[in-house]
Order: structure tokens, then sequence, then C-alpha cells
């Protein structure tokens, strides 16, 4: 069960993100928030006026106080996540079932996690976790309050983060869906690219804020993956395992007692 929540964590963490995202750049009169132009810190910044780094612009969002507890909450929900999933639990099918083991042990049926053992797993997660640290970060201290703490945020975020979506390619179980592994490492791989290419100012016409959601968002993009993969496949199995049971013979039930 715990597991479960980890990943309905997982989903809301993102998708509230990203609502609140809509609401709070709507906000924006002059000029209009832009997500080639602006970071996403943008709007979190507490004050009006122009900023000269990493480029010029000017910033004046009315509803960074939302956008700042949202960095927070999804920071927060994200490491909730990754310690509830945190277990390990090999590899292989369960009970004739491409599944979980479950809280009752091997060949149980509900939860699960989705880490695979050993050290590779563990780093991956510990980066993992970091990255959500470091969305705790930037929301505590915006860009224009606490520099120094918000820079450190973000290189958690897109540094160590998309560092650990890279090893969690390989910290993965062969439960977990082909093309989620697959795509854990290629998309670390270029989230890596990406912040590169942010940090020395080529933006590849994507401009500065293109670039930094090019590194920040695949992160986001596959936790909430694995997390509908968790809550939604995993359920499915976990019915159809069930009925299996269940239609093997319950012990206790109608005609189990008495000749």
């Amino acid at each position: 069960m715990k597991e479960r929540i980890g990943y309905v964590a997982w989903v809301v963490g993102v998708a509230q993100f990203f609502v609140v995202h809509g609401i709070v750049e709507s906000a924006w009169a002059r000029p209009a928030y832009s997500w080639a132009r602006n970071n996403i810190s943008d709007l979190g910044n507490v004050h009006c006026g122009l900023r000269t780094w990493p480029e010029s612009r000017y910033i004046c969002s009315p509803d960074h106080g939302l956008m700042n507890g949202s960095f927070i909450a999804l920071g927060v929900l994200l490491v909730v996540g990754f310690v509830l999933t945190g277990g390990t639990g090999g590899t292989g099918r369960i009970g004739g079932v491409d599944g979980f083991s479950g809280a009752g042990g091997p060949g149980g049926i509900g939860g699960g996690v989705p880490w695979l053992g050993g050290r590779v797993a563990a780093l991956a997660r510990m980066l993992l976790v970091s990255g959500g640290v470091g969305f705790v970060l930037i929301g505590l201290a915006p860009t224009d309050v606490h520099k120094g703490l918000h820079v450190v945020g973000a290189a958690l975020i897109m540094g160590t983060g998309n560092a650990g979506l890279v090893l969690a390619g390989f910290g993965l179980a062969d439960r977990v869906s082909r093309p989620l592994r697959r795509a854990a490492g290629l998309l670390g791989v270029v989230a890596l690219l990406a912040f590169g290419l942010f940090l020395s100012g080529h933006y590849l016409g994507l401009g500065m804020g293109g670039m930094e959601r090019v590194a920040a968002y695949p992160l986001l993009f596959w936790v909430a993956a694995l997390g509908l993969w968790g809550v939604v496949l995993r359920a499915g199995r976990t019915r159809a395992a069930v009925a299996e049971v269940r239609a093997g013979g319950d012990p206790v039930g109608p005609g189990s007692a008495g000749g």
C-alpha cells in the first residue's frame, strides 16, 4: 500500500505543478510570461523589476507566493514518492502475473516496488531525491531573495537529479515496462546535455527558458509516467490477480462448509 501512495504522490506533485504554473503565468501582464524568454523560477520572484542574469528580462509575478508553494509541494511529494517506493523487489514474474511483490511477501498481491537491489539503484534513488530537495530549495529561496541557495537548488534538479535519472535506467526492476526503463536513461542524458547548453548560453533557438525546460522537465515527465504506471497498470494487475485467486476457489464461502 505504501508504494501506491508513493506513486500517487508523484502524479499529484507533477500535476499540481503544471496547473499552478499555468495559473501563475496567466497573471503576468507586462510583458506576458514566455516559456522561451523566461526562466521557470521567474514565476516565483518576489519583486518586480529588470533582471540581467542570466539574460535581460523584466519580471513581475503577482502570484509568486502560489508558485513558490507549488515548488515546495512538488519537491516534498517527489521525495515522499521515492521514499515510499524505495524498497527492492528483485526481478521476474510473481505468481504468474508480471507485477510486484506484495506486502505479504513474494507472491503477495498489491503494492510493490520498481527498483532492483544493489548500489546502482540506491544511488539512483539518492540522486533523484536530491532533485526533489532542489525544488524545495528554489521555492524557499526565490532568485531575488537568496540567489545562492536558489542556484544550489537548480543544480540539484538539473544536475544530480538528472544524473539519478540516467542511473534509474539501470536500477529499475525488469517488471517495470521496457519503455519506461529505456526512457529514464535517454531522458536523463538529454536533460544533462541541455543543462550544459543552458549553463554555457547555447540555447539552439529555444531561448533561455526553452533550454532550461529541456533540462528540468524530463525528470518530471518521467516521474509522472512511472507514477501513472504504478497506479493505473498495477491496479489492473492486482484486480486480475484477485479474480484469479477467487476463481481458483475460496476456502471460505458458499459450499465450503458441510458435506
